[in-house]
Parts: structure tokens; sequence; C-alpha cells
């Protein structure tokens, strides 16, 4: 038969109890640590993705432009089509910059 145990002390257990809290305090800080790493390789991608597809679009809008202006320059004169783009996007781009200011207005809590 074994012999029976010796009772721990309560300074024995007081002392397992921090050494069991320390570890458990460094497996959350190290969970949290790969977490976060992982999110900012995550956030990285995304950051270069979006980037990229906001450059695509602006060159995808600046062949926009040039094609309306080729567009229009046989009818009109280059002038005169370029001044037509360049107002017709002027005015969108007016209108978007008026939305977006009332947006801001909207959530600042003023009114527009």
């Amino acid at each position: 038969m074994s012999e029976p145990q010796p009772e721990e002390g309560i300074g024995d257990l007081l002392s397992r109890l921090a050494e069991d809290g320390k570890g458990y305090a460094q497996a959350e800080i190290d969970y949290y640590r790969t977490l976060a790493r992982a999110k900012l390789r995550d956030a990285r991608a995304m950051l270069w993705m979006g980037a990229a597809a906001m450059a695509l679009a602006l060159a995808a809008s600046v062949a926009l432009v040039v094609g309306l202006v080729l567009t229009l320059a046989p009818r009109v004169g280059p002038g005169w089509a370029t001044l037509i783009v360049v107002t017709g996007i002027s005015l969108v781009s007016a209108v978007m910059a008026r939305l977006a200011w009332v947006q801001v207005k909207r959530i600042l809590g003023e009114k527009p």
C-alpha cells in the first residue's frame, strides 16, 4: 500500500496558485499577441489590395475622361470637347463633395 501524502500547507498552495496564475496570464498574452499579428497581416494585405484597386480605378477614370474627350473632339473640336468634359466632371465632383460635406455635418451633429 502506498503511504498517504502529507497535505500541502497554505503557503505551498498560494505559491502554486500564483505560479498557475502567471502561466495563465502568459498564455493569454501569447494568444492575443498571435491574434494581433494575424489581424495585422490581414490588414496589411487588405491595404495593399485596396491601394491597387484604387490605382486601377483611377486609371480607368482617366481612360474614361480621355475617351470622352476623343469622342467629342470630332464633333465640337478638341478645345470645346476638353471644356465640356472638364465642366461635366467638375459639376459631378462638386455635387459629390457637397453630399460628403452634408454627411460630415450629420456625423458631427450639426445642421447642414
